[in-house]
């Protein structure tokens, strides 16, 4: 029996004021969150957020999505909550996600909405409000890549020049990301976080939003985990972001170059750290779908790696590991 599922119908009765609803699952989730469509039978339509108080921060996600709409960006509203419980009732979005909605015939537009959102989240930052995107974070992330994606996905053992070589590029990243002006990141802006709807888009799965690398979030929105772009594309995207980002004032590199390298830096770190989080979903989580979009991000990392001299070895090790067969997934 769903204890949780149960205990949030009782909850939804009593903010409906006993009226009849139906409740299905609205999406899946990475993390220990769950989320609900609610129908009423007058037509309305909400979200039931279940988030275990002993695993997530409801508070989190509560306080950022105020600084969202402050931004002028559109984020679900919030209509009722129940913090000791870990519910919240949010309004409905709506069904169609960028990631099901991108088309060659719509992209430039949805992207150039999307990149309109960014722009508007970025200007709002204010210091002090969000944690600090900061070196112990970004190497903690680096981390999962040998520990989940070499070691436990790939059954690697890396020598032990590999493994200094892996700390020195890991270093550089790190490095890279720390120079660059800090903004509000929203950590997961990508197409599968978009909801095509009015005014458009609106924005979800922000709550662990830090202050960090201005070109976190557009490297995010164009290198995506479950959707790739030529590089052309994504070269034009990113040179029209970074263009109306220096006409509004925000901190970007003066030269095109310098913004480029480091967008590209930015995104390979995210590469390495969702390569071992997709592998810690399958083996540790039993959530092996996740892993199936883990070809994209090495591709990915080989492309970046190899066009830049320094992270030379990176390039190496990943491409030694073409080839290798993934383990089964596990729980243990």
């Amino acid at each position: 029996m769903d204890a949780r599922l149960t205990a949030l119908e009782c909850w939804l009765g009593t903010q409906f004021r006993d009226a009849s609803f139906t409740l299905a699952p609205a999406s899946e989730d990475a993390s220990f969150r769950r989320y609900f469509r609610a129908r009423l039978a007058d037509g309305r339509s909400y979200v039931a957020m279940d988030a275990p108080p002993e695993r997530e921060d409801c508070g989190q996600f509560l306080r950022v999505a105020a600084l969202l709409r402050r931004a002028g960006v559109h984020v679900p509203e919030v209509h009722a909550q129940d913090r000791a419980q870990g519910f919240l009732l949010l309004s409905d979005l709506g069904h169609t996600t960028y990631l099901a909605a991108l088309n060659e015939a719509n992209a430039s537009d949805l992207m150039g909405a999307a990149t309109d959102a960014l722009l508007r989240w970025q200007l709002a930052t204010r210091p002090g409000e969000l944690p600090p995107y900061d070196e112990a974070q970004l190497r903690r992330e680096l981390a999962l890549f040998p520990e989940w994606y070499l070691r436990r996905h790939l059954g690697c053992t890396l020598s032990a020049s590999e493994q200094r070589a892996l700390v020195e590029v890991g270093t550089l990243l790190v490095r890279s990301a720390l120079a660059q002006a800090q903004v509000y990141v929203h950590r997961d802006y990508m197409p599968r976080n978009l909801m095509l709807c009015e005014p458009n888009p609106g924005v979800l799965d922000f709550q662990d939003a830090v202050t960090g690398p201005i070109t976190y979030d557009m490297a995010s929105l164009t290198r995506d985990a479950f959707l790739s772009w030529d590089e052309e594309r994504v070269l034009d995207w990113s040179a029209r972001y970074w263009e109306r980002a220096r006409r509004a004032g925000l901190p970007v590199a003066a030269d095109f170059g310098e913004f480029w390298r480091a967008f590209e830096w930015m995104g390979l770190q995210r590469h390495l750290k969702v390569l071992g989080i997709f592998a810690r979903l399958t083996h540790r989580d039993g959530k092996p779908r996740y892993v199936a979009d883990t070809p994209r991000f090495v591709r990915y990392a080989r492309a970046v790696a190899e066009r830049y001299a320094p992270l030379a070895p990176l390039a190496r090790l990943l491409e030694s590991l073409e080839g290798k067969t993934p383990r089964a997934g596990h729980t243990s």
